[in-house]
């Protein structure tokens, strides 16, 4: 390149899950790894990092499809809640317009 800087290469996740198991699976030493891709070992190792982080989710298992018994429970609960806000709201409504209805009536302002 002319002005001296290169493009910065990305990585795909197949990649690095493949540059990664060369080293764990097929014993690859770091150093002919980085070297061979032209990448720092602290960004080999920051991969290997996150890798190793999220390795408990991987190992979990399927994530279970559909809500929760705690979701299930608070939709329950907030069905619940809104049926009592809009009793209110029309027992709300009701006192108003009889209030109304009176002032009229009594002919206040």
């Amino acid at each position: 390149m002319a002005n001296g800087k290169r493009k910065r290469r990305q990585f795909s996740t197949e990649e690095k899950a493949g540059i990664l198991r060369r080293h764990m699976v097929d014993r690859v030493p770091v150093s002919d790894l980085c070297n061979e891709l032209g990448i720092q070992p602290s960004l080999f190792y920051y991969w290997q990092r996150q890798t190793l982080e999220n390795l408990a989710a991987a190992l979990s298992g399927p994530v279970p499809s559909g809500p929760s018994k705690r979701e299930k429970e608070l939709a329950a609960e907030n069905r619940r809640l809104g049926e009592r806000l809009a009793r209110k709201d029309s027992v709300i409504a009701e006192i108003s317009a009889e209030y109304v209805q009176l002032k009229k009536e009594l002919g206040e302002p």
